[in-house]
């Protein structure tokens, strides 16, 4: 098959081969956005990015049911997208880092949401 940009197309090639991550990076990587992907974990990051709360707040500011929304918690917080701590009696979240953050802006803007 022959291509009217054969140089150029190599050479992006080449760099995207020496610049691709390894198999066990892009599994991460995978799981990560498998996570991001469901739509009650994602309404939780989306709550989550205007401000830390506790699981009572995030409920009322998602829905559902508790043990659901806990459920939800722990599997983004296995994969590192967001963080817990104590306060009191309290488990307050929020959102991991600045990287989650730029990750929920640049979908919404993909589709061009407003929130």
């Amino acid at each position: 098959m022959d291509c009217n940009h054969e140089e150029e197309h190599r050479l992006a090639a080449e760099r995207a081969k020496s610049n691709m991550p390894g198999g066990e990076e892009v599994a991460e990587v995978c799981a990560e956005l498998k996570a991001i992907s469901e739509p009650s974990r994602l309404k939780i990051l989306l709550a989550l990015r205007h401000g830390e709360m506790c699981v009572n707040h995030i409920l009322e500011a998602v829905g559902g049911t508790q043990s659901g929304v806990s459920h939800q918690l722990r599997i983004l917080r296995d994969n590192r997208i967001i963080k817990a701590r104590r306060d009191g009696q309290n488990i307050v979240y929020s959102l991991a880092d600045a990287h989650v953050v730029a990750l929920l802006e640049l979908a919404c803007a993909h589709l061009n949401c407003k929130f």
